[in-house]
This record gives C-alpha cells, structure tokens and sequence, in this order.
C-alpha cells in the first residue's frame, strides 16, 4: 500500500436531501448545466480521482434512478432521509463494507462550487485505513473528507440527524489533516431559493 495507492478510495455523494428551504425540490434534481445536479457532483469525484463512486439516495428516490444518468456508480437507498445527513452517511458507509475500499471519499450533492481539483487534494491526503482529512477553506474545514476505513465505525456510531462526522472529527481534531482548497474551490451550499443563483 503506497501513499498513491489512491483505488482503494471509493467517492461517496450524498444526495439524499429533500430540499425543504428549495419547497421540498430534491437537491439530487436541480437542474446545473443542462443536467441534474446529482450527474454533476459523480462526474466531479470521477475527474478528481475516484473510480468508484456510491451514491445515497432519498427524496424522490425513483424520480433521480430515472431521469439522471448514474451508470456506474452503486446506488444505495437510505429510507430514513428525512432525519438528516448522518442516517445518508452510515447507509453509505454501510454500503462499503465488503468492496475491498480502505477509504471513502465523502461529498454533498449540494455543493457545485466545489470541483475535481478539491478531490484530487483531499484523495492525495489517502496514506492508510487510519488516514482522516478534511478540505479546508481558509482554515475552516469543510467538504470534501475522506475517512479512513479505521473510522468507518466510529462515525457511524455518532452520525445523528444532520450532523454527519461532525462530532467524530471534532474528537479526533489532533488526526485530521487539513487540505486548503480555499484558491480552487467555493464551499457554499445551495440551501435557499436565493442560492439557486450559483447554478448554471
């Protein structure tokens, strides 16, 4: 295992939110340079460096299988979406288990100002199972992560409601290894009628 070793990183999107502040659009389903946002954010994690890439669905679920083209990617259902990112992220970290990957790679759908150079950071920081990293923005550590296989238990243990690793990363603040991605990459999110002005 080298330090370039970076196959055995699988991307993870999630793309299981409803949209609530959208008037309960699907963010997988926002429309960004002609095609679906969730097409966007696979082909991002693919240019950055993944491979493979597992995406968790949720709202509208069937609606996304049918009008976005994910060939390729695993797709993987999280029936409980509706209480929040940490129940997308244990479902996808779940659907690792057995695939031979010693990280994951982990994004938001809901992020487009966010691109491949980003991942290719954040996928250069892979070093081992024990590996943790976070790109930072400025400093303050955002999205994308990668978390170590090591971790994998450990997050989804208290990955709760929408609050994702949050609290694993902040217990383990010493470990993480921040990525500055601040002069290629935004980290907005599009959340709000308002925000939809950053589509395409």
């Amino acid at each position: 295992m080298t330090t370039h070793d970076t196959g055995a990183v699988t991307g993870l999107l999630l793309a299981a939110g409803g949209g609530r502040r959208l008037g309960g659009r699907p963010k997988a389903l926002l429309r960004h340079r002609g095609r679906p946002l969730v097409e966007h954010a696979v082909r991002v994690l693919r240019a950055g460096g993944c491979a493979r890439v597992h995406v968790v669905l949720g709202a509208r679920a069937e609606e996304v299988r049918a009008r976005a083209e994910l060939g390729g990617c695993v797709l993987v259902e999280n029936p409980d979406w509706p209480a929040g990112m940490g129940g997308s992220l244990r479902a996808g970290l779940a659907s690792l288990a057995g695939t031979g990957a010693r990280a994951a790679l982990v994004s938001l759908v809901d992020q487009p100002g966010i691109g491949p150079e980003a991942v290719a950071r954040v996928l250069a920081a892979y070093a081992s199972e024990a590996s943790l990293a976070c790109a930072a923005y400025h400093g303050v550590r955002g999205h994308p992560v990668l978390f170590g296989a090591a971790h994998w238990a450990g997050i989804a243990a208290t990955a709760t409601g929408d609050r994702g690793a949050r609290a694993y990363l902040k217990q383990h603040e010493k470990d993480v290894a921040l990525v500055e991605c601040g002069d290629v990459a935004q980290p907005y999110d599009i959340d709000t009628e308002a925000d939809l002005a950053h589509l395409e």
